[in-house]
């Protein structure tokens, strides 16, 4: 099938972001949130980042005004019938994305492929709740949306493979790079990446070393660009706890267990940057 116009829903930094790589890559888009406010910070967010570009040289004055032409708000779900692919890009709770897809499933054509943008919840029974299980797919972006090249795909139990081929050209259409994954707890990415960050917690909670220490021990004795703690506050730490419960849960094994501090420093409201605290302080 031919995907056209895309909905993302969540105007947040990922949804933005998401909508931002369809506009510039020539799709039609509705950026849907239920906040008004949340809209109009998300598409701010997106002119300001073109600007950027543009005075970085890396797009023209044309692409920027042809991208936001592209782009419309919206607040009803209802809009969902005009479109060939939905993305759901909304919190990190199983509860709350069945019910956008269980909505989505009445509102959208029948051709319509939905996908969940989800870190780590699983595909297959988000498609469950629909009646559509085979036009269910995962489409992990990675953040920054715009800027990262890997679109984890994943394929819940029904998915079909019209539904992947589709999405699969469609995200070499954003000039990203697809990888196809199986419908496990965290994917790949998040299997792998936030067992590292839960341990990076563990050394500061039992006191080897400071979140700093840590940090450069990671970046200059790893090669990475950026130190797990550093990369928790940026993600959010509500955001890894919450995938390392889906971990912990879904393979029922203590080696996934959340690191008691990362629950403290969540309870305490210390989300990371976004809340101007977290492992490190953000003015």
């Amino acid at each position: 099938m031919s995907i056209k116009k895309v909905m993302v829903i969540g105007a947040g930094q990922m949804g933005a972001g998401i909508a931002q790589s369809c506009a510039q890559s020539g799709f039609e888009v509705l950026l849907n949130d239920m906040n008004e406010e949340a809209i109009e910070k998300g598409l701010k967010n997106i002119e300001k980042l073109l600007t950027r570009a543009v005075e970085k040289e890396r797009i023209s004055e044309k692409d920027k005004k042809d991208t936001l032409n592209r782009l419309s708000p919206s607040t009803h779900l209802q809009d969902a019938q005009s479109c060939d692919l939905i993305i759901e890009a909304v919190v990190e709770n199983m509860e709350v994305k069945t019910k956008v897809f269980s909505d989505l499933d009445a509102f959208a054509p029948k051709h319509a492929i939905l996908a969940s943008n989800t870190s780590s919840l699983p595909i297959t029974e988000i498609a469950a709740v629909t009646k559509r299980p085979e036009q269910v797919i995962g489409m992990h972006f990675m953040n920054p949306v715009p800027v990262m090249k890997l679109v984890e795909i994943i394929r819940g139990l029904q998915t079909s493979d019209e539904t992947y081929q589709a999405i699969k050209t469609m995200t070499e259409e954003l000039s990203k790079t697809p990888v196809e994954v199986n419908d496990f707890p965290g994917f790949v990415s998040n299997r792998i990446l936030m067992p590292m960050i839960n341990e990076a917690i563990y050394t500061v909670y039992e006191g080897v070393a400071s979140p700093e220490d840590i940090d450069t021990v990671m970046k200059l004795g790893m090669n990475h660009p950026m130190g797990p703690l550093q990369l928790a506050d940026f993600i959010g730490l509500d955001t890894c706890l919450s995938i390392m419960e889906v971990l912990h849960e879904g393979f029922a094994d203590s080696k996934y267990r959340p690191c008691p501090l990362l629950r403290k420093y969540v309870k305490a409201g210390w989300l990371g940057k976004k809340s101007g605290r977290g492992f490190y302080q953000y003015s």
